[in-house]
């Protein structure tokens, strides 16, 4: 007997399968993405030792989980990344929405952006699908392929790194002996936009003193281009580079701040001198505090009060501890950069917000009813272009007092012009 065969036949096998947790391959993978991103991050924040840590906790929990989970995978491993990841995503969430006071470098809200909210998806990824396979536990299937999930999280992570990297993070404090010491800012040319138009109020002393450019050609002061302080005779190329970065990282970080309601809800009391054509905002606590120069916890804001009744946030008025005298202030950019003090200032003396009510007399009291406090240097540092420059503060009114012997400055060479 003969059997008749098919000559061409295909013979089809049938696919592999082995019991695996379904999704638990695609949740590692994001998990892994969330934690290359907060690796990235971790220098960005290295100012801030204890959130530096917290970041590279978060970034080994992520990677690490990640891992196992690809080649161990368990029911209960699975739980563990969901919670782990749970806590990294809840504590995106905090710092967008009222920041964490007991973090050093989370006490205000930050906006989401790209890199952050990025990591946060894939974080959510990594909950929803560990929980997912916890839940349903092993199941026969055919082998997982890895290679369109993994496409998938690099395409996310990859941009997200990138977009942090650019993050720029800076920091000063007040050392022991009262000195304030302004460490290393990241350099950065490449600030964002911000618009409007200051005014100014006050009365006092007008004189300026111009700058007189050197042979470099220099750049009018704008915040939407690369930032460039170059130009001016005397101003070393480390005080430029100091005065540069305290811009382009206020520039940056300092829009937080662009709803004054979200610096009320911060501890901010404006001192009710919109009348003059712009109004300050001063956070009374976080003079004295050991955070300087930082647009993160600025110790005032500044407002140009809208035709429409909105307020538009035009600068940063950083104040030095009433500690430091005013002879005893940073150098930072040389003769780009002045500090000053308002010495001739009458406040109420409400403990919570006290308002600008009047001025000293001859001899330098406020009348009884009111208050003057002690001088505070300070310095502005603005998001607009200006007359005088981006620290344009002392010509006009309300230009404040320099210390005894110096001459007001004016960085006309990258101002509007009067």
């Amino acid at each position: 007997m003969t059997i008749a065969m098919q000559p061409n036949e295909p013979v089809v096998s049938p696919a592999p399968t082995t019991d695996r947790l379904p999704g638990i391959t695609t949740a590692a993978i994001a998990s892994i993405g969330a934690g290359v991103i907060h690796a990235g991050a971790i220098g960005i924040h290295n100012e801030h030792a204890a959130l530096a840590r917290i970041f590279v906790a978060v970034a080994v929990f992520q990677i690490g989980w990640g891992m196992i989970a690809l080649f161990k995978p368990s029911r209960w491993f699975a739980v563990v990344g969901a919670i782990g990841n749970t806590v990294a995503v809840a504590g995106w969430f905090a710092t967008r929405v009222s920041g964490v006071s007991f973090i050093e470098g989370l006490e205000t809200r930050e906006a989401a952006q790209f890199a952050d909210t990025a990591c946060a998806v894939l974080g959510l990824v990594a909950v929803g699908l560990a929980l997912a396979a916890a839940l349903v536990g092993l199941r026969t299937a055919n082998i997982g392929r890895l290679t369109f999930p993994s496409l998938i999280v690099a395409a996310i992570a990859i941009p997200a790194m990138i977009s942090g990297s650019a993050h720029v993070h800076a920091h000063s404090s007040v050392a022991a002996d009262g000195s304030v010491v302004n460490e290393a800012l990241p350099h950065d040319h490449g600030a964002p936009a911000a618009t409007g138009t200051p005014a100014a109020g006050g009365t006092t002393d007008t004189t300026v003193h111009a700058h007189q450019a050197a042979a470099v050609p220099v750049v009018k002061y704008d915040p939407t281009k690369p930032i460039d302080l170059g130009g001016v005779e005397g101003v070393t190329p480390e005080q430029q580079a100091v005065a540069e970065n305290l811009v382009a990282f206020t520039v940056v970080r300092l829009p937080q701040w662009s709803d004054f309601r979200t610096a009320e809800a911060a501890g901010f009391h404006s001192i009710g001198d919109a009348a003059t054509g712009v109004e300050h905002y001063i956070q009374w606590s976080w003079i004295n505090d050991d955070v300087t120069l930082n647009p993160d916890k600025p110790e005032s804001l500044v407002y140009e009060p809208q035709p429409d009744g909105t307020k538009k946030l035009v600068s940063a008025m950083y104040l030095l501890p009433d500690t430091v005298a005013l002879e005893q202030v940073p150098e930072l950019g040389g003769k780009l950069t002045q500090f000053h003090v308002h010495n001739n200032l009458c406040f109420t003396k409400d403990p919570v917000a006290p308002l600008v009510r009047g001025l000293t007399d001859a001899a330098g009291n406020c009348p009884a009813a009111l208050q003057k406090f002690p001088e505070a240097p300070m310095i502005h540092v603005w998001i607009t272009p200006q007359d005088c420059g981006p620290f344009s503060a002392l010509e006009g009114i309300g230009a404040g007092q320099v210390a005894e012997g110096q001459t007001k400055l004016c960085d006309t060479a990258h101002g509007t012009g009067f």
